[in-house]
């Protein structure tokens, strides 16, 4: 296990049919509770809902449904503020109970397949939904881990899905999904705004409910889309803010995920460097640094850090939404060997967004606060500060600002 390891994440760019460190995740994982045999599921949907990737543009979709439990038990799955309550191995637990109901469905046409259509409707919802589905095949107990998606259980081919009951939709996304003359990034900011949480935004983007040429979205391009196309307006709007007053740090983190920000007064600006311990999921017996960052003008391509990158950048840039500031940001994020298992880029954010809520420690200069920034980081300081673009540019260069004053 290499670098290579870090950057693919179980994506098969090493040629192997299967991924070694998501096998032997899965067979030392305890899912002995995932019942064989099953060909009739009945459950309250979180709401969620799953599209695949493989054979684009016809892959497989569907609604996901946990056996047997019900009602407000199932927000326990989806959402985060939920997961993070628990230990990694019972997120791993609860959300491998979650079933897919899976149809094949031209990402182009998803109003041709009659599941599809009722994923929409659940997929609305803001509160779990009774469903039940008949499968073609008894379950088997298997399960899907991802860099990027939170950990899913058995997958079938469905025979027979229906809702139990009516779906709960907010009225903003009940009218916002019906209009298809508006971008599906306006909406999406739009959603945003009136407090529509972004996995429930992802779950619209992904069943093909936003947007004017409207079409299914694979689930892991989707949860990157929604981060991307919300961080890319909140950075627009940073830069009509005045700059912070103080050099401030942020620390945080959760489930292993360890967050030191760095926000110092300067024209919008962020980088993020990840840094992968030893022992931890993707590592091995090897540390890794990577490092990617945007100045004012925006992120061009795709990052090097993948889904992580957008995830952890979009809870700096709600701050400053709320406080009306900008800055340039420099971020850390150390993974421990605590994050032993892939859960998928949702803790990145919330451990973005768990960091960002603590209150800041101030500082005059910004050698003072890398000092103080490195008695919480595990990795040595000559390792990583070595690897940052704006570090190097703040200890160089006088703000206009800083000029004047």
């Amino acid at each position: 296990m290499n670098c290579r390891c870090i950057q693919c994440k179980g994506r098969g760019m090493c040629g192997r049919p299967t991924c070694p460190i998501l096998e032997k995740i899965k067979t030392t994982s305890n899912l002995s509770f995932l019942q064989e045999g099953k060909k009739d599921v009945f459950g309250a949907s979180p709401p969620a809902v799953f599209v695949g990737r493989y054979g684009y543009p016809q892959v497989k979709a569907g609604p996901m449904i946990p056996p047997d439990v019900l009602g407000d038990d199932a927000l326990d799955l989806e959402d985060p503020k939920k997961l993070l309550k628990m230990g990694i191995d019972d997120i791993i637990r609860q959300r491998c109970s979650l079933v897919r109901a899976s149809t094949l469905a031209d990402v182009k046409q998803p109003l041709s397949n009659q599941l599809i259509e009722k994923a929409q409707e659940l997929a609305l919802s803001s509160q779990p939904v009774d469903a039940e589905a008949r499968f073609s095949k008894p379950l088997k107990a298997t399960t899907s881990f991802d860099g990027v998606m939170t950990p899913m259980g058995p997958s079938g081919k469905v025979e027979k899905f229906d809702l139990a009951e009516n779906p709960r939709v907010p009225a903003k996304v009940d009218y916002l999904a019906y209009d298809t003359d508006a971008l599906a990034k306006d909406v999406t900011l739009e959603l945003f705004n009136s407090n529509i949480g972004t996995e429930h935004i992802t779950r619209l983007l992904s069943i093909g409910l936003l947007g004017q040429k409207r079409k299914l979205v694979p689930t892991r391009w989707a949860i990157t889309a929604t981060d991307d196309m919300i961080g890319k307006e909140l950075a627009k709007q940073a830069l009509d803010y005045p700059e912070v007053k103080d050099i401030q740090l942020f620390s945080g983190g959760c489930l292993g995920n360890h967050f030191e920000i760095l926000l110092y007064p300067r024209t919008y600006s962020f980088e993020l460097l990840e840094i992968w311990m030893k022992k931890t999921v993707w590592s091995g017996a090897n540390s890794w640094i990577g490092q990617d960052m945007e100045g004012a003008k925006g992120k061009k391509g795709y990052s090097n850090l993948a889904g992580g990158y957008y995830a952890a950048r979009l809870p700096v840039l709600e701050h400053f939404q709320k406080t009306r500031r900008q800055a340039a940001i420099f971020a850390i994020r150390e993974i421990t060997p605590e994050y032993w298992a892939p859960l998928g880029v949702w803790v990145v954010r919330e451990a973005a967004r768990n960091t960002m809520t603590r209150k800041p420690q101030t500082f005059e200069t910004l050698e003072g606060a890398l000092m103080d920034m490195e008695k919480r980081i595990h990795t040595p300081r000559s390792e990583w500060q070595s690897r940052s673009e704006i570090l190097q540019l703040l200890q160089k260069q006088t703000s206009l600002s800083q000029f004047l004053n």
